[in-house]
């Protein structure tokens, strides 16, 4: 068996133009095939990964997967707010535990600003049981304090000290900014791979200030602005946020305070349970993933058929190699075996670079998609259906290649030697 591997190495290296387009052609379609699987499955445990122990997400009326998004991924910007009032009085309900109050509105350089209180510090966590730590510096107490994510500490330079000016809106680049109140930052937050990463963090009433002298989306005019070091604390009254999240004292308490939001008389909200909303965005988003591995697949036929006709193609100008092995003393059976070999040998090579280009390809694109869409990507390993994947191909291909080692397992020592 030995000898026949290595005949079939030295076979398929004599033919090296041939051999790796094949390769290359199986390796694309398994670079598809498994690249499909891995960034949904590493988008899954992305966005499963960003929110922990959280029970119920609440915002204004509206549709599950736009709160879901924008209060949690910071996707999208909400289409409504929430009254202070009306979250003081869920804060304060006897079933929950802790509540994070958001508020956005506000971006630097295109990240998000947003606007919470000590219980994110507290209280948030993602990855299951992991909490928000500080790099260096400290949470942000005064009204122009501003803590930052990792990404944007190192993104824009800034370190504890560094002034920061916002700009009204959410857009990359905003003609309206509140130069007149710049920012201090106070802190740089820990390396999380979510969406905390590429925020910027003040208070409550950090948010108040820089739009106290502001009226209905306007700012004030030239010699009107309030300086800020004339801004206190006790002339701010918080008025609407952004959205909530709760975490309640039992599975029980949650299901009864998810109807008594929804339900809520003084003003019309949204609660949603975070994990069945994103159960409801994979299943929208399964058709996609169903018509991309369809399509991979019909690749991956492809490439396997042009492996066949490459292997058959090569078999008559071969006639002469298999007559002088059969000449030497090989059997019809072992020439079959050398086929077998070949077509095996390529699968297994296109299958090693397809999945590792598509490992590759994950841990290229993860940065980008995270920082320009907001999608979080988490590197993920092996599964039982990328070993899947690579069986099958490796087995395809060895059952393709029985096609041209019928063919030369019945060629006759006499047809080789007097092939022109």
């Amino acid at each position: 068996m030995l000898v026949l591997l290595r005949l079939a190495f030295s076979s398929l290296k004599s033919r090296k133009m041939t051999t790796s387009l094949t390769v290359f052609s199986i390796a694309l379609s398994v670079l598809l095939l498994v690249g499909v699987d891995r960034i949904r499955q590493g988008a899954q445990e992305g966005f499963a990964g960003t929110l922990s122990q959280t029970d119920l997400v609440v915002g204004a009326r509206g549709g599950s997967l736009p709160l879901l998004l924008y209060s949690v991924f910071h996707i999208g910007e909400p289409s409504n707010e929430v009254s202070y009032a009306s979250y003081e009085h869920f804060r304060d309900h006897p079933a929950v535990q802790w509540t994070i109050p958001f508020s956005m509105g506000d971006s630097h350089h295109g990240y998000r600003v947003i606007a919470t209180d000590d219980n994110f510090y507290e209280h948030y966590r993602y990855h299951r049981d992991r909490s928000v730590d500080f790099a260096s510096g400290s949470r942000p107490e005064g009204i122009f304090d501003a803590a930052i994510g990792s990404e944007v500490a190192a993104r824009l330079g800034y370190h504890v000290g560094s002034k920061i000016v916002l700009s009204h809106g959410l857009e990359t680049i905003s003609l309206l900014k509140h130069a007149d109140k710049p920012f201090t930052v106070v802190g740089v937050l820990d390396h999380t791979a979510t969406p905390v990463d590429r925020s910027i963090y003040i208070t409550l009433y950090g948010e108040e200030a820089i739009h106290i002298d502001w009226a209905n989306g306007t700012p004030p005019a030239l010699g009107e602005e309030i300086p800020a070091s004339k801004i206190r604390k006790e002339d701010l009254h918080i008025k609407d946020i952004s959205a909530f999240l709760v975490r309640t004292r039992s599975r029980v308490d949650t299901l009864l305070l998810q109807r008594e939001i929804n339900t809520y008389r003084e003003e019309p909200l949204t609660a949603i349970i975070p994990a069945l909303t994103l159960q409801e965005l994979w299943s929208l988003l399964s058709y996609a993933d169903v018509a991309l591995s369809l399509v991979s697949g019909a690749v991956l036929v492809v490439g396997l058929l042009a492996m066949l006709i490459a292997l058959y193609t090569a078999l008559n100008e071969r006639r002469r190699e298999v007559a002088v092995l059969r000449a030497i003393g090989f059997h019809a059976r072992q020439i079959f075996i050398l086929f077998i070999l070949e077509s095996t040998l390529i699968s297994t090579v296109g299958v090693a670079l397809g999945i590792a280009a598509a490992y590759g390809l994950l841990w290229v694109v993860r940065a980008p998609v995270e920082a320009h869409f907001g999608i979080p990507l988490a590197m993920v390993g092996f599964s039982s259906r990328v070993s899947l994947y690579a069986c099958a191909v490796i087995l395809a291909g060895a059952l393709l290649g029985w096609v041209p080692a019928m063919r030369a397992y019945r060629n006759g020592l006499i047809d080789g030697l007097n092939a022109q």
